[in-house]
């Protein structure tokens, strides 16, 4: 018998297009079954404004998954909500529906978890702590090393470091950090993407990568050391490189994936090549988890000028990804 894969989807804040997006999935017949997790009634009440058809089916985890079928499993938001204007009180539910798609991933109960997006800004306001999905699904799962990567079609771009302030991210690299963040790259890219000896770029921290130590001590010290030893394990690695020019093609004709130092650094490149085709995957985790490649846009909810092609595409490489794990 065909294994048909179970795909958690997570709605991400009530208030902003996660919802809109959901609905859309019913355009596409899927060879999976998507559980959208998040509050029926917000799902029901976009529908409603959208004038599109709504999510009926319940998820029933003790029926067999069946490919085609978009089913919802109720996890209730604590205050109304309005389509572009956030609510903290309902930020805890917010991460309700991710701890239940991680503990059914872990279980195994859900091939994949594909996130839409929440609102940190709106999470912190609650008085939570939280930087990022990636952060989150680390802890919560007890990951000793996770890498966020994007992927578009023709480049693959991952971050050393995530979501920080800028005056934050030199004081964030480290030799041992570096090396463990390229050791999982390396593995993720053989092991996820196939890749059987994966070329990475490196790109530098600081302009013309540092100019020898003139303009900065970072690869000097921390990157270039970190790239010789590494080099010495196997890994094929070319750095650390200027960051305005190895996003070029006769650089990126020859690598798998391109290591950025802090997140405004790789990915304005990727998300110029592809906004709307690019995928979020988290490197490094015990179980599989896509996303999209953009925010909230609150101004959009409810308005049916979402475009739903980024979460598509995050299935699609969910589904893709999962493909040599499945039984």
């Amino acid at each position: 018998m065909t294994h048909v894969p179970r795909i958690a989807v997570t709605a991400g804040e009530p208030a902003g297009i996660g919802p809109d997006l959901c609905l859309a999935l019913g355009r596409r017949c899927w060879p999976a079954e998507l559980v959208v997790i998040g509050d029926p009634g917000v799902l029901d009440a976009r529908a409603k404004q959208l004038d599109l058809a709504p999510l009926d089916s319940r998820y029933a985890a003790d029926q067999p998954a069946q490919a085609g079928r978009i089913s919802v499993e109720a996890v209730p938001v604590s205050a109304p909500v309005n389509a572009g204007t956030p609510d903290p009180d309902n930020a805890a539910a917010v991460l309700r529906m991710l701890d239940r798609a991680i503990d059914g991933c872990l279980t195994g109960e859900f091939d994949a978890l594909v996130t839409c997006p929440v609102h940190k800004g709106v999470i912190n306001d609650a008085g939570i702590p939280f930087s990022g999905h990636t952060e989150y699904l680390a802890q919560k799962t007890g990951a000793d090393q996770v890498v966020m990567l994007l992927a578009a079609p023709g480049l693959r771009v991952a971050l050393a470091t995530t979501h920080l302030p800028l005056a934050a991210v030199p004081g964030a690299l480290s030799r041992e950090g570096l090396a463990a963040i390229i050791r999982c790259l390396h593995t993720e890219l053989r092991a996820r993407f196939g890749i059987g000896a994966p070329r990475i770029l490196v790109a530098g921290l600081n302009p013309h990568a540092g100019e020898g130590g003139h303009l900065g001590r970072e690869e000097t010290d921390i990157i270039e050391p970190v790239l010789q030893a590494l080099r010495g394990e196997g890994i094929q690695l070319e750095g650390p490189l200027p960051a305005d020019t190895l996003f070029t093609p006769p650089y990126l004709q020859r690598a798998d994936a391109v290591l950025a130092m802090y997140h405004d650094q790789g990915l304005p490149v990727l998300k110029h090549l592809g906004f709307g085709r690019a995928v979020n995957v988290t490197l490094g985790l015990p179980m599989l988890r896509t996303s999209v490649d953009h925010g909230t846009a609150l101004e959009l909810a409810g308005s049916g000028k979402a475009a739903a092609g980024s979460l598509f595409a995050a299935i699609e490489a969910a589904l893709d990804l999962a493909g040599d794990s499945t039984p």
